[in-house]
């Protein structure tokens, strides 16, 4: 079985290729835990986790799945753990297993990083990625995800395929965890009441039903469900929809929004 979660499409892109090649079901984590997380594995099914590094560490809602999952018959299980991002994923992969082993659950032995499109834009030095280097990205990572599909499918342990760029204690346990903590808000969205078209692509487009529309304007429900994956910022035709004051000027990005 696979677990994922993903905001603008690129972790959603990887983990349903690997459901196709592996023959193994999907489950979308904002989904499994509004149940009681708890599955029983088939003989020899594999366990993977698949999500997007948010500021050099796995998503909130990740880890907090994590803490509710519960896997019978899981022992001897192959795991591994696919993750993507824009740039380096610091300590991401060691934080996810510190989760798993404090979880009682099989700790991943590969791990994978994919280097996708940039999404993030609410730092001053965050941009989307030129559509150049947008493509380049994606033509990369598709021959990497088949690489680590290969080794998924042959149950490959300590196979580890990881980016984890400067700094990568630093940048997880110092800068991520500020960001984490700190910088992780749906309080700074805005809407441009002259731009809105009210097609609310914005609500279908929030993996966490964060955001509510009543054919009026969007509004963020502010009770900590909110990932700041910006699914509804990047999904908005018009541009209408801003984090703060810093987006204004940025670029959009989801994956396939090309085609």
């Amino acid at each position: 079985m696979i677990f994922y979660f993903s905001g603008t499409g690129n972790t959603r892109w990887a983990a349903e290729f690997l459901a196709q090649k592996t023959n193994e079901p999907l489950f979308f984590i904002p989904e499994e835990l509004k149940g009681n997380c708890s599955y029983t594995l088939a003989d020899g099914e594999r366990i993977g986790f698949c999500f997007p590094t948010h500021g050099w560490q796995p998503p909130h809602i990740v880890r907090q799945f994590i803490a509710k999952l519960h896997l019978q018959n899981a022992e001897g299980h192959f795991c591994y753990a696919l993750t993507t991002c824009g740039d380096s994923i610091g300590k991401t992969m060691e934080l996810l297993n510190d989760d798993l082993h404090r979880a009682g659950l099989p700790e991943a032995t590969s791990l994978f990083t994919l280097i996708m499109p940039e999404s993030y834009v609410c730092l001053p030095f965050m941009y989307t990625d030129k559509p150049e280097r947008e493509q380049e990205k994606i033509n990369t990572s598709t021959k990497q995800l088949e690489q680590f599909t290969d080794l998924i499918l042959q149950r490959k342990s300590n196979e580890v395929h990881t980016v984890k760029g400067i700094a990568p204690w630093v940048m997880s346990h110092v800068i991520g965890a500020y960001f984490n903590t700190r910088m992780i808000s749906d309080k700074k969205f805005t809407v441009d009441a002259d731009s809105c078209i009210h097609c609310g692509k914005c609500q279908q487009a929030c993996p966490t039903g964060d955001l509510l529309f009543d054919g009026s304007l969007p509004t963020w429900q502010h009770n900590d469900s909110c990932t700041c994956c910006l699914a509804c910022y990047h999904h908005c035709p018009r541009h209408a929809i801003n984090y703060g004051s810093i987006t204004r000027q940025r670029g959009q990005y989801y994956f396939g929004h090309r085609k």
